[in-house]
């Protein structure tokens, strides 16, 4: 990762902590089931991350001259909508995961019902501050932005996504269904955390798609490396071996290790390619890094 990047990625995060923490209010004890909810929206959309998305409505925004407040209220919300993602994905009913980012999971660290009850306060408290006048000064972006990130999230989207990921547990899939599950599962939240930054400039379809379809490759690159990060066989403990290549609904569990690692690079400088309109700004330039960083990561 350039320097430049790391930077930025860092300056982003911090930025959008500080953003989410001054939205999200702490709850005075004496109002019992208001604080633990509180606490539990706090305990998942505060913890340590990349922040990917917030830095792609950032940086999309910052191509169309987009006002940073403006930019990083959306930007908190779609974090809002990605930690609601986490919460609810980490549930005994769908992957069962007791650990997210290192310290147990909200359903862990709570319970199974406030965990769900928090993931339903992020969703619903992320369209309260993208619809929120000071968000933009003009209704019809506003309800862009409300009607276009609902349907990224949505049946047709990230939650759809997650259906196919479910029902694939009893069913072989094919590399054509597997690309239709991830595009919908990860890659729809990357794409219109850079659109947001779009609808919040005004920019023209032809540019909305650029960074559409720039965010859709980095999305699937995005969930290939993960998976191909799973696969690796850890040599310093061998107690600890995992290995997930065997794992359905994958890249590597059809085309292998080494055909996936090719495939995340083409995807790298096919979503390079999708940014050559916006010349050589120093935020298209970071777009181009971060999609290098995305294939190239160890974590």
């Amino acid at each position: 990762m350039s320097e430049k990047l790391f930077e930025e990625l860092e300056k982003t995060s911090n930025l959008i902590y500080d953003k989410m923490d001054d939205l999200i209010p702490e709850i005075d004890g004496s109002r019992v089931g208001e604080s633990r909810l509180s606490r539990a929206m706090r305990y998942t959309a505060l913890s340590e991350g990349k922040r990917i998305r917030p830095f792609l409505v950032m940086k999309s925004a910052g191509l169309f001259g987009v006002s940073e407040s403006s930019a990083a209220q959306v930007a908190s919300a779609i974090e809002f909508i990605h930690a609601y993602s986490l919460i609810h994905d980490d549930l005994p009913a769908l992957d069962d995961d007791d650990v997210r980012r290192g310290k147990p999971s909200c359903h862990v660290a709570f319970d199974e019902a406030t965990a769900i009850l928090a993931g339903d306060a992020l969703l619903t408290y992320a369209f309260e501050v993208i619809s929120h006048p000071s968000t933009h000064a003009d209704s019809k972006v506003i309800a862009e932005l409300v009607q276009s990130v609902a349907k990224a999230i949505g049946a047709g989207g990230m939650i759809g996504g997650q259906m196919i990921d479910i029902m694939s547990e009893d069913k072989e899939l094919n590399i054509e269904e597997i690309t239709r599950l991830q595009r919908m599962k990860t890659s729809a939240l990357f794409a219109i955390s850079c659109e947001s930054g779009a609808i919040l400039g005004k920019a023209p379809f032809t540019l909305r798609n650029a960074l559409r379809g720039y965010a859709y490759d980095i999305g699937l690159a995005f969930q290939i490396t993960d998976d191909l990060l799973d696969a690796q066989i850890s040599n310093d403990d061998e107690s600890q071996r995992v290995n997930k290549s065997e794992e359905k609904g994958t890249y590597v569990s059809i085309m292998g290790v080494e055909k996936s690692k090719k495939q995340t690079e083409m995807l790298c400088e096919q979503a390079i390619s999708h940014l050559e309109v916006f010349g050589k700004s120093p935020q298209s330039e970071l777009l181009k890094d971060l999609a290098r960083y995305i294939v190239n990561r160890k974590n």
